[in-house]
């Protein structure tokens, strides 16, 4: 990138298209099964879907873009919420191995959706986006010590784990009902459809064989066709645009907690 400045972890977080991979982020938590199971056991998403939305993206764009207080003080959120998501012998919402599959499953989609509009990132830029991505793991429970210490030793995780996912019932019915319209919101009925096919897309198969997802040959043609028109539609938009959800998000964060309602 010659003299151009690394990309940070807040320069791709604050870009709106990385929310094309916030459904892909779910499947992959979901795939290892006692995430997936705390999940169908605790989670209101498939309840309140847009404001289990809205709690996941304020966790991302604090980390991500927040102060140190802010992120402690959602850090402490989260560990509330996760108190009574645990299950003897099954899962535990205060694992730390558990913790940093899911931070993982952030730390990888947010740097791949980004390099799919804007080109791969110089190494450096993917290095410091990675050390920085930590804080998605550490602001919980995860030692520092336990996030890879670089892209390569983040790749022998990254694989070695997708090696371990295994199928259960219960979480292929739950991603199904995640990625079907039936009984939505008409605003999540209409963007659905394009979602669906981003987290599908945005896996790669063995997680589609996992979670018992379909994966046909229109949707090879739709998603690949998407990639190839998108990037060029988006990176023409004014910064201000492409940075707006992320901006509204922090506000709405501020807001709620400036007047003592319900951040997480």
């Amino acid at each position: 990138m010659g003299d151009m400045p690394e990309i940070t972890l807040a320069d791709v977080a604050q870009e709106a298209c990385v929310l094309l991979g916030a459904g892909s982020a779910i499947l992959l938590q979901v795939a290892m099964r006692p995430v997936g199971l705390g999940v169908c056991e605790h989670s209101t998403t498939l309840d309140r879907p847009v404001d289990r939305l809205r709690t996941t993206l304020t966790y991302v764009y604090v980390m991500a873009l927040g102060t140190p207080e802010e992120q402690r003080a959602v850090a402490r959120m989260v560990n509330r919420v996760h108190g009574p998501v645990r299950s003897e012998g099954r899962y535990d919402a205060f694992d730390p191995g558990l913790q940093l599959w899911v931070a993982a499953t952030l730390a990888h989609e947010g740097p791949r959706i980004h390099e799919q509009v804007f080109g791969a990132m110089d190494p450096a830029s993917r290095e410091r986006v990675h050390r920085e991505s930590a804080v998605y793991a550490t602001a919980l429970q995860v030692p520092a010590d336990d996030w890879p210490s670089d892209m390569a030793e983040f790749h022998d995780y990254w694989v070695r784990t997708l090696r371990t996912l295994e199928p259960d019932p219960a979480v292929q019915t739950f991603a199904r009902r995640l990625l079907s319209t039936r009984g939505q919101p008409v605003l999540v009925r209409m963007l659905l459809p394009l979602q669906s096919l981003m987290a599908r897309g945005g896996v790669p198969p063995e997680v589609r064989g996992v979670l018992g997802l379909p994966w046909s040959r229109v949707d090879r043609i739709a998603y690949a066709a998407f990639w190839m028109a998108f990037p060029t539609v988006y990176r023409r938009l004014p910064p201000p645009v492409r940075t707006l959800p992320a901006r509204l998000y922090l506000r709405d964060f501020r807001r709620r907690r400036a007047r003592g309602r319900r951040v997480i």
